[in-house]
């Protein structure tokens, strides 16, 4: 089993939160996530190819929500690593997945 890191994010959710904070914030918000990334306050997460596949079921199977790869690959993830709480502010999705390791996600 791999270790568990401390807060780890899935690359997929870096560019979106990028995409999010320069679209509301401006650039000087998206730079200070990027120096925050690269402080090592967050661990960057790489896909897998059994990751990316999971993506694609979670994204068919909760289309309704409509859930995008993003949120998909927080899911992919946390299931291949074992994370039973994960942190978002989408709790309305988080509360509806049910991720394979567990009953159902802990959104924080």
């Amino acid at each position: 089993m791999e270790s568990q890191p401390a807060a780890a994010r899935p690359s997929f959710v870096a560019g979106e939160s990028c995409y999010m904070l320069g679209k509301l914030g401006g650039a000087k918000a998206e730079a200070a996530f990027l120096r925050l990334l690269e402080s090592g306050w967050f661990q960057l997460v790489d896909l897998s190819e059994s990751d990316l596949s999971r993506i694609a079921v979670l994204v068919e199977r909760y289309h309704d929500l409509p859930l995008g790869a993003a949120d998909a690959s927080v899911v992919a993830v946390a299931e291949r690593i074992r994370v039973t709480e994960v942190m978002t502010i989408d709790i309305r999705d988080f509360s509806v997945i049910r991720p394979v390791h567990v009953p159902c996600s802990q959104p924080r």
